[in-house]
Formats: C-alpha cells, sequence, structure tokens
C-alpha cells in the first residue's frame, strides 16, 4: 500500500451519471453554454436538447452530435429563447 504525502487526503468522487439511454452515451448534446459551464463546475446535472439529463465530465469534442439534438438546434428560430 502506498503512503500519502503529508496532509494529503484520498477523495472519492461518488457522482453519477444520468441518463435514459445507451445510444446517448455515444453523442454529444447541445446544452446552453452558461449552463454546461455551471455544470462543469459543480457538477450538477444539464438536461440537453433532447432531453437526455447527465453530469457533464468528458470532452464533447471526441464524439459525434446526438442527431436530436441537432435536429432541434436547426429547427429553432433565430433569438428563440433557450431554457
Amino acid at each position: 500500500m502506498s503512503e500519502l504525502a503529508p496532509g494529503s487526503q484520498t477523495v472519492l468522487d461518488e457522482r453519477t451519471e444520468l441518463h435514459d439511454s445507451d445510444d446517448h452515451e455515444r453523442f454529444s448534446h447541445y446544452v446552453p453554454k452558461n449552463k454546461l459551464t455551471k455544470a462543469m463546475v459543480t457538477g450538477t446535472p444539464v438536461v440537453a436538447l433532447c432531453g437526455k439529463v447527465w453530469v457533464p465530465s468528458r470532452n464533447p469534442d471526441k464524439y459525434p452530435v446526438c442527431p436530436d439534438c441537432k435536429e432541434i438546434w436547426q429547427s429553432m428560430k433565430p433569438g428563440d429563447p433557450q431554457e
């Protein structure tokens, strides 16, 4: 067993990712930028345009865009309010 440096602690991250389908895990999703930033800082869940609820923790650039989010985004008119 390795020893910790003086004054250090082991912290367990017990957050869970909430999702409604495994298919949603293979995509990046559209979320209002201000909500995404807050979620990344606080670890709170966000809701994507397609309805997926999760705690963002991965780089979305590594995944293709969710087709449902993309379709909803493209159907929105400029100036439509986001949540």
